[in-house]
Parts: structure tokens; C-alpha cells; sequence
């Protein structure tokens, strides 16, 4: 591999680079990568992309710290679509990371994509919050997915440094002197950072970051629209005992809780009183301009769908058959009139 110092200012990083190709069996998934590899079209299209031209933009890896081989650290899609149109070896810039900066690295590559999923969002933003905090940025940060509503007072104004300086001069001699630094701009609580580089709230982070809480089925509702953002946010305290009861009771009843059933259902949680039974009530409970529901349990249909179908798109299936036969009955019946 050869060195190379194009890309150092990118990651501020200042020891050389070494760039090359690698065989895709050395390279490793970063662990604990939050976001999905999807084989959608969007990775069909950048796999003929890739067969026509080539990797054109090189994988950023590191060393494995696991053991041999690399890990990478961003070009994930890259190396599926590699694999999808079998090519074996990828263009690569190794760079010299500790876990934290790989970790910011890895997460801000991924932030750049168009859609994200809630759940990739929550785990990303944890991730990325713990790798700064690793860095020393700061340590008084909320733990449990609560906000200190108070900041903290970091500079001491009585105190006042003298910056060391050396120059010469027109003799050639050196010269010793001082003067007063800068005064350093406030220090910002990480999350508070964080949240500017994102462009979310401290608050929002935290509900994010909430979610990581939720127990896989609960949390794949959240993705696929069917939980709202907020309703998940509060069923996050429950535990995952009362959360696997809760997606039992929804999925034999068919009913998804409103903001105010999921935070009647974490303050009962937080008092020890959240049961099978009450989550039948609470469930049971008509909400406010609820609209007449017809109930049709999904294992009855099933086996006539494709096996890659959504929820939505069955949805959308059933309801287009429903109206082509509506409209085959009211021909049906303007025939029989006319032959009458």
C-alpha cells in the first residue's frame, strides 16, 4: 500500500494513511453497526453502477481490533454491492482510529443517507453520544433518557493564564515573553453539542435514545409506522417482561395504544400495578372519535400474499379487491334492471 496525507484534514487525523485493495474477506462489519444493509433497488442501481465503472469513492477502513483483516468504518452498501455483482477486491484507505473515532466516523457517514429508520436513528445517536463522552469532552451527561434541565458553570472568572511566547529579534537573538490568552468559549455538555451537529433537540435525542429500550417486536412497529414516535417513547419504561405482554395483547386484539393509554401504561408500570389484566383494559378502552374497526386476524390471510408484502401493502390490496368488487356488484345490478 502506498502512504497517503489527502484525506487527514477530513478526519483529523495526522499520521499517514495507506491506501490499496483488499479482498472483501478481510474486510468486517463495524461492530454494533446500527444501520441496515438493505438489498433494495437503491443497492441494485449502485451494483450495476459499481460493475460498469468501479468502486469509485474507496472504503474508509481500520486495523481490526478483534483480530486479522479490517474493519469498516464506511463503505458498508459499497461492499454489498461489491458482493451482489462478484467482485472480490474494493479500494481501500486505512486510517489509524481509536474506538470512539471510529465510532463518530462511522455514524456520521451513515447520518448523510436520505432515509433513516427510527431505530437506526436511536442507536446511532447512543453510540455516537458514548464515543464523545470516551473522547473527554464531557462527563456530566444524562444517563436513563433524562435531561439535567440545569447547565453547569465551567470557567472560572477570577482566573486569568499567560501564554508562554518566543521570538527574535533583528539580531538574530531569541527572546522570552508573555501574554494574556484568549478567554476559551463556554464548554458545551456533549449532548448539547451532539445536538447541533445533527440538527435535533437535547430533548429529542433523548426520546431517540429511549427507544434503544424497546424490545425488538416493539421497536420493528415503530419502523414500519404502525406505533407512533411518541406512544414507543413512553412504553419504553416498561419492562421487557410487560413490553413482550403489551405486543401479545396487540397483536391477539389487533389494537395499537394512543399517547395516553402508553403513558397510563408506564405510570401504572413505575407503580407496580401493570398486569396482563389492565393492559386489556387500557386496550379495551374505546378511544376519543375512534371510528367503527373491522377485525380481520392476519394468520387467516397470510397464505395468500406474496412473502415480501407489508402490512401496508396488504392493506392496500385488500382494499383495492374490495372496491373492484363493489363496482362489479353495481354493474351486476344495473344488468338485471335493464333486463327486467
Amino acid at each position: 500500500m502506498k502512504k497517503s496525507k489527502e484525506l487527514c484534514s477530513l478526519w483529523n487525523n495526522e499520521q499517514d494513511l495507506q491506501t490499496g485493495n483488499v479482498k472483501i474477506s478481510e474486510l468486517h462489519e463495524f461492530k454494533g453497526h446500527p444501520f441496515r444493509v438493505e438489498h433494495d433497488m437503491q443497492l441494485f442501481e449502485l451494483s450495476k453502477s459499481i460493475e460498469e465503472k468501479g468502486v469509485l469513492v474507496p472504503l474508509i477502513v481500520r486495523l481490526n481490533p478483534d483480530g486479522e483483516g479490517y474493519e469498516i468504518i464506511a463503505g458498508h452498501r459499497r461492499k454489498a454491492a461489491c458482493e451482489w455483482v462478484g467482485i472480490d477486491t474494493v479500494p481501500v484507505i486505512v486510517m489509524q482510529m481509536d474506538d470512539a473515532e471510529a465510532t463518530i466516523a462511522m455514524i456520521d457517514s451513515n447520518l448523510q443517507r436520505e432515509h433513516i429508520r427510527p431505530s437506526e436513528k436511536a442507536f446511532a445517536y447512543k453510540m455516537k453520544l458514548e464515543a464523545m463522552k470516551q473522547q473527554g469532552k464531557r462527563n456530566d451527561l444524562f444517563y436513563d433518557g433524562t435531561l439535567s434541565p440545569l447547565g453547569t458553570k465551567l470557567d472560572n472568572p477570577t482566573l486569568e493564564l499567560n501564554q508562554l511566547v518566543c521570538s527574535y529579534d533583528n539580531s538574530g537573538k531569541w527572546e522570552l515573553g508573555s501574554r494574556p490568552l484568549e478567554k476559551e468559549q463556554p464548554r458545551v455538555r456533549t449532548d448539547e453539542l451532539l445536538a447541533r451537529q445533527i440538527g435535533e433537540s437535547r430533548n429529542q435525542i433523548a426520546r431517540y435514545i429511549r427507544l434503544t429500550n424497546l424490545i425488538p417486536k416493539i421497536l420493528d412497529m415503530v419502523d414500519e409506522d404502525k406505533l407512533a414516535f411518541r406512544s414507543a417513547v413512553e412504553l419504553s419504561y416498561l419492562s421487557e417482561e410487560e413490553q413482550y405482554e403489551l405486543h401479545a395483547v396487540m397483536e391477539l386484539e389487533q389494537v395499537i395504544p394512543s399517547l395516553s393509554q402508553a403513558n397510563r401504561m408506564k405510570r401504572m408500570s413505575q407503580s407496580g400495578k401493570l398486569d396482563m389484566d389492565m393492559l386489556y383494559e387500557i386496550l379495551g378502552e374505546e378511544k376519543p372519535n375512534q371510528r367503527e374497526k373491522l377485525k380481520i386476524y392476519a394468520d387467516s390471510l397470510e397464505g395468500y400474499f406474496p412473502s415480501d408484502f407489508t402490512p401496508k401493502q396488504k392493506v392496500e390490496l385488500i382494499e383495492k379487491l374490495v372496491k373492484e368488487w363493489s363496482l362489479n356488484q353495481a354493474k351486476t345490478k344495473t344488468m338485471e334492471k335493464k333486463g327486467r
